[in-house]
């Protein structure tokens, strides 16, 4: 909750990791608001959320400005008076203390509680989460909205405290991670009978660095959550089996490095044109002994003799060489890795020019190494 959200002022990931959550708890969510600072509005979407669904979880709006309305909100809706808990009070006091602050009187807002609720315990900030148990059962969570904080006082009280009261039901998720393939043509491979089925659900999601296929079941008709995936993933596999690179959590660096590690290779990597999009691609990966960006007017070496020799100084088992030239529309991408066996060379064509077409030039690369890899 905040207008900074309204505003575009702050990007919001705490309603994403929290669906993500929840999902993988076997618990359909079935809205995310994103609500301005005024109390008419916060209250008005509280009280359709709570007649809706069995619980609600906000993030944000309980700081002790004018403009944080989450906890007014919430009293206001379930009929209740705020009043200062003295524990609370003793804390939030001891916090500025401890750090020889004075205390604004303005920060007591967040030592509130109303008579429903109990405090979710903070230890990165000075705001308390609400835990509120309605007469009919139902649930009201209020968190904080930094993530540092959220964040903890979600998986760490609020989770726990979800599952002692029965949270969801068994789930079972299995992402595939695929390149060298758009999203709208992995929708078109996998069909509409296959995405649009309530369980297992299939959807397809376009990442930074891959299009992701995830897969998630609940137990159905006597069969488990893993049958289900399993028979999806079959069909899946069938239809983009060929792109895919990696599975669940699966990173490029990791990837990469395990492939390269069956043949104990070490790599250099030497990028023209990219502005460093592969050597950030790539991170810290300990298989990479060294990187090296070149300016363009490079372009006219041999791309295979700038694998080769990118290998040879570093002292690494295989050198590779990346080349992207932005051609207006699109981004024309050369590639070479050297290594005993000799040269492999390749040619791709990225989808547009500019940044993105430089960074879909390191996922080319990405790509091309793993077949490499796997080639040998």
């Amino acid at each position: 909750m905040g207008s900074e959200l309204t505003a575009g002022e702050t990007r919001d990931t705490n309603s994403g990791d929290l669906a993500r959550s929840l999902s993988d708890a076997g618990v359909d969510v079935l809205w995310i608001s994103a609500l301005p600072d005024r109390l008419a509005t916060v209250a008005a979407a509280l009280r359709k959320a709570l007649a809706a669904a069995d619980l609600v979880v906000t993030t944000g709006g309980l700081g002790p400005t004018p403009d944080d309305l989450t906890r007014e909100a919430i009293a206001e809706v379930l009929g209740e008076r705020p009043t200062v808990d003295r524990e609370l009070e003793r804390w939030l006091r001891h916090l500025f203390e401890r750090r020889g602050l004075a205390f604004p009187e303005t920060n007591l807002k967040q030592a509130w509680l109303i008579p429903s609720a109990r405090p979710i315990p903070n230890e990165r900030g000075t705001a308390p989460g609400w835990w509120i148990d309605r007469a009919d059962g139902r649930v009201a969570v209020a968190l904080p909205g930094p993530p540092r904080e959220m964040g903890p006082m979600w998986r760490d009280w609020v989770l726990p405290h979800l599952r002692e009261r029965g949270l969801g039901r068994e789930r079972v998720t299995r992402t595939y991670r695929l390149e060298g393939i758009g999203e709208s043509a992995v929708a078109a491979l996998l069909g509409d009978e296959l995405l649009r089925a309530g369980n297992p659900v299939v959807a397809t999601y376009a990442r930074a660095d891959a299009v992701d296929v995830r897969i998630s079941a609940a137990a159905e008709a006597g069969r488990s959550p893993a049958e289900l995936v399993d028979e999806a993933a079959a069909a899946v596999l069938a239809a983009v089996g060929d792109h895919v690179w990696g599975r669940d959590d699966d990173t490029w660096p990791a990837v990469l490095g395990r492939h390269l590690g069956e043949h104990a290779w070490t790599a250099a990597l030497v990028e023209v044109g990219t502005g460093g999009s592969a050597a950030r691609l790539l991170g810290d990966a300990a298989w990479l002994l060294g990187a090296r960006i070149l300016a363009a007017d490079d372009e006219a070496q041999p791309l295979g003799a700038l694998a080769e020799r990118a290998r040879q100084e570093a002292g690494a088992s295989i050198g590779i060489a990346v080349r992207a030239v932005d051609t207006g529309e699109d981004t024309q991408v050369d590639l070479a890795v050297a290594g005993p066996w000799g040269l492999s060379e390749a040619s791709r064509t990225a989808f547009l020019g500019g940044t993105q077409g430089r960074h879909r030039a390191a996922l080319a690369m990405a790509g091309f190494l793993l077949g490499v890899a796997k080639g040998h």
